[in-house]
């Protein structure tokens, strides 16, 4: 370890964010690194444990003391080496990851965690200044093609790695560029696009070929790509979003999440929207229903395009500020968390279940009608009430991946949750040559969880084609 007395020296600092009456003005990112001095004094502090607890946490196996002891001794180029060995792309979830790495630290037994996330995004766009980060070009060609369906956090994890044991790749993205819901999903001001077209630009110098613009199921059936292909890697995200069937669903003004957010994407990075139907919440009453990260992202955009007021609305109880240690730790804990975009201009209500969209006369939303829950999620009598609004916006979160199209033309087989039948060791489906991997395979996760996926998924097909693989897992 560095510095063996570090943890008792020195306090946790993290990065902060530049003032919410500034940054609310554009999409751009707003979080301030800290100093190169102030990072190594952070790394410092890691206890290098006897067991590594943020291992538990993390979902890649990042071998987190180890690069924190390389930034603490100023060997910043070996530690992006050793940060890289394990993850795909580093400074995503060093700027989207929840850090479940943090919550499983030792010291966070003390509320004050290694800056972990903060360190890993320092490593690497440290990396990327200094030209370290390199396309790394295969030296030998399997003679093999494998086709990846989706080119999110999963498929480009998958793609990249498939690419660098010599194989063939091609990807498949129905959008007009890579990324997934990285790209057309998560805004901008959580994390700038350039970043993924960076990472695109060096898999396609590496040798992987992208079809943009191309739906499989839709532009091309799916079987001519099996047949054409020795492997096939279903990695298309798990995008049926959870409905709310209640009166007035049908308004005008009533729309989810996923049909909002791309929208201001992809008016920032000056795409066409291919809809007539502009959804902006500038002027408007907003409610969001849902209050996980996506209902966040509603919050952010919302405040940036000029709502009125924004309300959040959660159908579980208020959680705990502080969480028990000696019951949580070192899985992730249940408490309240509030977010940059809860900063800028939100209320949050918890416990609230809305029964009902009530229009005006031209069939615009103009009010929600909603009742007040117990723990049991039953209506509590007399809590009945109705909030003003002409948007709402349903981020509850997705229960599948979408059947209709290429998942039912393959007829692969799905969990009792109706993602994509595979195991963790082999990631193969129920139909031969087609592999399944991230989100489509596991549900809703993160992005985190996706990159891990997407290796995995990677080593088992090299495997399969080869007989043996290198690929880590």
């Amino acid at each position: 370890m560095g510095k063996v007395t570090g943890f008792l020296e020195i306090d946790r600092r993290d990065r902060k964010y530049k003032p919410a009456a500034d940054r609310i003005r554009h999409y751009k990112e707003f979080v301030i690194p800290l100093s190169e001095d102030a990072t190594r004094d952070q790394a410092a502090r890691c206890m290098n444990c006897g067991i590594p607890y943020c291992h538990n946490g993390c979902p890649v196996n990042n071998q987190i003391p180890d690069w924190n002891d390389l930034v603490y001794k100023d060997e910043w180029e070996e530690a992006c080496r050793n940060l890289h060995s394990t993850n795909n792309f580093p400074e995503f979830t060093g700027r989207v990851c929840p850090a479940p790495c943090e919550a499983s630290c030792t010291l966070n037994l003390d509320d004050n965690p290694v800056t972990i996330k903060t360190i890993e995004c320092a490593i690497v766009d440290r990396g990327f200044k200094h030209g370290w980060i390199k396309p790394e070009h295969v030296k030998h060609s399997t003679g093999k093609k494998v086709a990846v369906i989706g080119s999110g956090p999963a498929g480009l994890a998958c793609a990249q790695q498939l690419r660098r044991a010599g194989h063939e790749v091609h990807v498949y993205e129905r959008n007009a560029f890579p990324g997934g819901l990285m790209r057309y999903g998560i805004p901008d001001f959580k994390m700038e696009k350039s970043l993924v077209e960076r990472r695109a630009g060096q898999m396609t110098a590496e040798g992987v070929i992208f079809h943009c613009g191309v739906n499989v199921g839709v532009d091309i059936a799916i079987e001519k790509i099996v047949a054409e292909y020795d492997a096939v890697a279903l990695a298309g995200g798990a995008e049926k979003p959870r409905d709310l069937p209640i009166p007035g669903r049908d308004l005008a003004g009533v729309h989810f999440a996923m049909e909002f957010l791309p929208q201001q994407n992809r008016r920032v990075s000056d795409e066409p929207l291919h809809t007539n139907e502009h959804i902006l919440a500038n002027g408007k009453n907003v409610v969001v229903i849902g209050g996980g990260d996506t209902g966040s992202d509603c919050i952010g955009t919302s405040v940036r395009q000029g709502a009125l007021k924004v309300t959040q609305f959660e159908i579980m109880t208020e959680p705990p500020v502080k969480e028990n240690k000696l019951l949580t730790w070192p899985d992730w804990p249940l408490k309240l968390r509030t977010s940059s975009s809860h900063e800028e201009g939100a209320e949050r209500d918890f416990a609230v279940n809305t029964v009902a969209f009530l229009g005006d006369e031209s069939g615009a939303l103009r009010a929600l009608k909603c009742v007040r829950v117990d723990s049991a999620f039953q209506p509590v009598a007399g809590s009945e009430f109705e909030i003003k609004a002409e948007l709402a916006l349903l981020a509850m979160g997705f229960v599948s991946p979408v059947h209709e199209g290429m998942l039912n033309a393959l007829g692969v087989k799905y969990d009792a949750r109706g993602n994509v039948a595979a195991d963790t060791r082999a990631y193969k489906s129920s139909v031969d040559k087609v592999w399944a991997c991230g989100d489509m395979r596991r549900g809703q996760s993160l992005v985190v969880w996706a990159i891990r996926e997407g290796r995995q998924c990677a080593a088992a097909i090299d495997e399969s084609l080869m007989g043996a693989t290198l690929l880590p897992r």
